[in-house]
C-alpha cells in the first residue's frame, strides 16, 4: 500500500517516518515535502504547492495512492479534503466545514458554547476601537487572538493594558492579513497547558498520549509564541482519570455537537488545554490536525501501526479497533531554529551534524530544510526538531540535548529548557 503525506514540516517528516514502519505501507510521497522526506528511505518528495488541489490529486490517482495524510491546517481549511473526495480519495483529515474549528476561533468559541464545554469567557470583536475599550474595562491578565489562520503566532497573553492594545493594534493593522481582521478576547486562564491530540471517524474518538508543547520562543516561556520549540510526552500531569474526563467531557461533547451541525468530520481533533490550579481541564482552542512538535513525540511511542488507526478513522469503523498500544516509554523533541525566528530569519545555511547526532540514537525530524547540490540548507524559522526517547524523560531529555549540541547551522538557536515544567516538580 502506497500513502501520500501533504506538507513540508516537521509535523509530514514524522508522519512519513511512522507511516513507514508499518508493515503494509511499501512508499511514500510527500507533497512537497523537504530535506528529510528527500532522504528518508521509502519516501519521495513530489515539487507541487500545497494548494495545487488538481495537481495533488493527479499524484494520488496517478501513483495509485491508498491513503492520503493532510498535516498543516491552511490546505484543511482551504478544502483540500473535499476535493480529493470527490475524486474518490481515501482521505485522513477534516473537510473545510470541519476545519472551521481551527480556521475561526470564535466558530470554535460558539461550538464549545453549544457543546457546554469548559474554556474562558470571550468576545468577539471586529472594531479595534471596541476591542480595545474592551480590555480596558476588563483589565489585565487577558488574551488578545486573531480569528483567523496565523501559523501559531496569532495569539498575545497581554500582562499589561499596553501589550493588549499594541496586539489589537497589530491584528487590524494587517500583521496577520485577513487572519487579524476580527479578534477573539478573552479571559485568561492559569495553569499549565496540554495538548490532547484525539483521532476520530465523526463517531468515536480516541484520544492519543497527552504532550505538552513549549510556544514561547525564550527561555521560561518568555517572548512572542512560535510554532512550538519542544515538546514532550506523556505529560504527568495528565492521569489516566484526568484522561478519561478530557474525553467525556471535551473530546465526545465536541464530536456530538459537530455531529448535530451536520458535520461528518474525520481525522484529528486536537485540544489545546489549560489544566487549573484545581486540576480542572479547560479548552484554550482547538485544532484541526496533528500538532507541530507534539507529533515528532507522540508518534514515536506509538505501536500500533500508524495506517491501520487512520484508515479506521477514513472508513468509520474506529470503534471497532483495538485499544491503542503504546511503548512504555518517554520521548523529547528539541526544536533548533534559525536567529530571529518568529520574526525575520535567514535561509539557505549549510547544517552539519545531522549523521553524528543520529548516532546518538536520536531521530532527526526536519522542518524547515531542503536539499541543494547534496547539502541539507535551512529553509524556514524552525529548522529541525531533535527527538529522542527513553525509559524514563530524564534519559530522553538527556539524549536529545546530547544530540541537538552535535548538529550546527549559522546561529542556530533552541531553548534549553525543554521539560523546565516535569523538573519544577522533582523533589529536591
Amino acid at each position: 500500500m502506497k500513502a501520500l503525506v501533504v506538507g513540508s514540516g516537521g509535523r509530514e517528516h514524522a508522519l512519513a517516518w511512522k507511516l513507514l514502519q508499518s508493515p503494509r505501507i511499501e512508499e511514500v510521497v510527500c507533497v512537497p515535502g523537504n530535506g528529510g522526506t528527500a532522504t528518508l528511505p521509502g519516501c519521495r518528495n513530489v515539487a507541487l504547492t500545497m494548494d495545487d488541489v488538481e495537481g495533488i490529486a493527479q499524484v494520488a490517482l496517478v501513483n495509485n495512492l491508498a491513503l492520503v495524510v493532510i498535516g498543516p491546517e491552511q490546505p484543511l481549511a482551504d478544502g483540500l479534503v473535499d476535493h480529493l473526495q470527490a475524486q474518490g480519495l481515501a482521505v485522513f483529515g477534516p473537510t473545510q466545514a470541519g476545519a472551521q474549528i481551527e480556521a475561526s476561533k470564535a466558530w470554535a468559541k460558539e461550538l464549545m458554547a453549544q457543546a457546554k464545554i469548559p474554556t474562558a469567557q470571550s468576545a468577539v470583536f471586529t472594531d479595534a476601537a471596541a476591542a480595545i475599550a474592551h480590555v480596558q474595562s476588563q483589565g489585565v491578565p487577558i488574551v488578545v487572538k486573531a480569528d483567523g489562520l496565523a501559523a501559531g503566532k496569532g495569539v498575545t497573553v497581554a500582562r499589561t493594558l499596553d501589550v493588549a492594545i499594541d496586539a489589537i493594534k497589530a491584528a487590524f493593522g494587517g500583521q496577520f492579513g485577513a487572519a487579524g481582521q476580527q479578534v477573539v478576547i478573552e479571559d485568561c486562564l492559569e495553569g499549565q497547558e496540554v495538548s490532547v491530540l484525539a483521532v476520530t471517524d465523526g463517531q468515536t474518538i480516541r484520544p492519543l498520549l497527552p504532550a505538552q508543547d513549549h510556544k514561547q520562543i525564550g527561555e521560561g516561556d518568555t517572548g512572542p509564541n512560535t510554532g512550538g520549540m519542544g515538546a514532550y510526552a506523556p505529560t504527568p500531569i495528565v492521569s489516566p482519570e484526568l484522561l478519561d474526563r478530557i474525553q467525556t467531557t471535551i473530546l465526545e461533547p465536541a464530536i456530538a455537537t459537530l455531529q448535530d451541525r451536520g458535520i461528518d468530520y474525520r481525522g484529528v481533533l486536537y485540544a489545546g488545554l489549560i489544566i487549573t490550579p484545581s486540576g480542572d481541564p479547560m479548552v484554550i482552542e482547538f485544532n484541526c490536525r496533528f500538532g507541530d512538535p507534539e507529533t515528532q513525540v507522540v508518534l514515536p511511542l506509538l505501536e500500533t501501526p500508524l495506517d491501520q488507526i487512520l484508515l479506521a478513522c477514513v472508513e468509520q469503523r474506529l470503534a471497532d479497533l483495538p485499544p491503542i498500544e503504546w511503548k512504555p516509554q518517554s520521548a523529547v523533541c528539541v526544536v533548533a531554529a534559525a536567529e530571529g525566528y518568529p520574526g525575520t530569519y535567514a535561509k539557505g545555511m549549510p547544517i552539519t551534524g545531522l549523521a553524528a547526532a543520529e548516532e546518538t540514537g536520536a531521530v532527526i525530524f526536519h522542518s524547515g530544510t531542503q536539499v541543494k547540490a547534496g547539502q541539507v540548507v535551512s529553509n524556514g524559522g524552525r529548522v529541525l526538531g531533535v527527538m529522542a526517547q527513553g525509559d524514563s524523560f530524564d534519559a530522553a531529555l538527556a539524549e536529545a540535548y546530547g544530540a541537538i549540541a552535535l548538529v550546527a547551522f549559522e546561529s542556530c538557536y533552541y531553548r534549553r529548557d525543554i521539560g523546565f515544567r516535569i523538573q519544577a516538580t522533582k523533589p529536591a
